[in-house]
C-alpha cells in the first residue's frame, strides 16, 4: 500500500529494533508506542534522534505522513527503562573503575613491525577516502580522539546528550585547539559519528574545528597470540596521508589499550567515562588531560616521553624543552 510507512531501524544503545506495520495515517504516539513495546522506554521518556522535523513541529499528534520517513531508515533512541531510573537512585556513591579492555603483553609490541600489517596500513592509505571537514593549520600537532567511554557515554540511557557527555568536553576541545589540530576516530560507522558530534555540539562549536571523521573502515584487524584477531586504529593511515604529522608531533586518547598496539609509543589510555548519571559530576579526567596536553604541546618530539605516566608528569615553567637531547634529561627524571 503507497500509504504504508515501510519497517523502520531503531537504535538504542548497542541493539537495533526493527518496527514494522505502520502508515502513513498513524502518528507519532503509534510510533512510540510500538518503540515502548520492543524497548521498554516509556513513550513520555522517548526522544528520536534522526527525524527531518523541527522538535518544535513535533507532537504524539504529528502524524507519519508528515515525517518523511523513508524504508529501513535508522532512528536513535534516547531515553531511560523506568527500572533503571529506579536502579540510579539505589546506586552506591562509590563505584569501582569497570575496565573494558585486556592487558597487552609487553613481547606483542613488535607487532607494530610485522611486515603484513604494514602492507594493511598501506592499502588503507591508499583506499581510505578522508572528507575534510576543516583544513589542518601550519605547525599544529596532532590529537586523535576516541568517541565512545572518551568523550561519552555510549551505554547509559538520558534524555539528553549532555546527560551522556564527559565533564568539560568543549573546555578540553577548545583548549587542546590552540595547540593540536583534532582528528575524531571511532570504531563504529561514520553516519552514528556525525549523529553523535552534532548531538554533542562538537560538530558546531565556535570556539573549535575537528579536522576530519574516521570510522571503522579505516581501522585494521592483526592476529596477537595471546586473543586472536582484534580491530586496531594505525595512526600510519594518518601519518600516510598527512606528512605534516608522525609519530614526534602525535598523541592518542582512547579508553581500549589494544586500539593503538601498532603505536604503542603515541597512545594514551584514558580512564573510561561509564555511568554518567553517577560520575558526571565528579569525573574530571579531561581537565587533567588539558593540563598535560598543555605541558607538553612544546616539546619537538613526543617520542621521548611514557603517556602511562602523564598524571605524574609536570611542565616545569622555568624551561621551554626544544630539542630531543634537553627532552631526555628531563624524561629521565620523571
Amino acid at each position: 500500500m503507497a500509504d504504508e510507512v515501510g519497517d523502520l531501524i531503531v537504535k538504542f544503545l548497542k541493539d537495533e529494533h526493527k518496527i514494522t506495520g505502520l502508515s502513513g495515517g498513524d502518528t507519532v504516539k503509534d510510533l512510540k508506542d510500538a518503540i515502548y513495546s520492543k524497548t521498554s522506554v516509556q513513550p513520555n521518556r522517548q526522544k528520536l534522534l534522526g527525524l527531518k522535523i523541527k522538535p518544535s513541529d513535533l507532537t504524539d499528534d504529528t502524524p507519519l505522513s508528515a515525517l518523511k520517513l523513508r524504508p529501513n531508515m535508522k532512528l536513535i533512541l534516547m531515553g531511560t527503562k523506568e527500572e533503571q531510573i529506579e536502579k540510579v537512585s539505589e546506586a552506591p556513591i562509590d563505584l569501582p573503575e569497570v575496565v573494558n579492555d585486556f592487558d597487552i603483553e609487553e613481547e606483542e609490541i613488535a607487532i607494530e613491525n610485522r611486515e603484513e600489517y604494514l602492507a594493511k596500513i598501506e592499502r588503507r592509505i591508499k583506499t581510505y577516502q578522508i572528507n575534510t571537514l576543516n583544513e589542518c593549520r601550519p605547525g599544529k600537532k596532532l590529537l586523535v580522539l576516541d568517541i565512545d567511554y572518551t568523550l561519552f557515554d555510549h551505554r547509559s540511557t538520558a534524555e539528553q546528550a549532555n546527560e551522556l557527555m564527559r565533564p568539560y568536553l568543549h573546555e578540553f576541545l577548545t583548549e587542546a585547539y590552540k595547540n593540536y589540530d583534532i582528528v575524531i576516530w571511532s570504531a563504529t560507522g561514520m553516519k552514528w559519528i556525525e549523529t553523535k558530534l552534532n548531538l554533542l555540539g562538537v560538530s558546531t562549536h565556535p570556539d573549535y574545528k575537528i579536522c576530519f571523521y574516521l570510522d571503522a573502515d579505516a581501522m585494521i584487524s592483526v592476529h596477537t597470540p595471546k586473543y586472536g584477531v582484534i580491530e586496531v586504529k594505525p595512526l600510519g593511515v594518518i601519518w600516510g596521508k598527512y606528512d605534516k604529522w608522525d609519530e614526534k608531533n602525535t598523541i592518542m586518547f582512547d579508553d581500549v589499550r589494544r586500539n593503538f598496539i601498532m603505536n604503542p609509543q603515541s597512545g594514551l589510555r584514558i580512564k573510561a567515562f561509564r555511568d554518567s548519571r553517577v560520575n558526571r559530576l565528579t569525573d574530571t579526567e579531561l581537565v587533567k588531560l588539558t593540563e598535560y596536553l598543555n605541558s607538553i604541546a612544546d616539546l619537538d618530539d613526543f617520542t621521548v616521553l611514557d603517556h602511562r605516566n602523564w598524571r605524574e608528569y609536570r611542565k616545569k615553567p622555568s624551561h621551554r624543552r626544544h630539542g630531543r637531547h634537553r627532552e631526555s634529561n628531563e624524561h629521565s627524571n620523571l
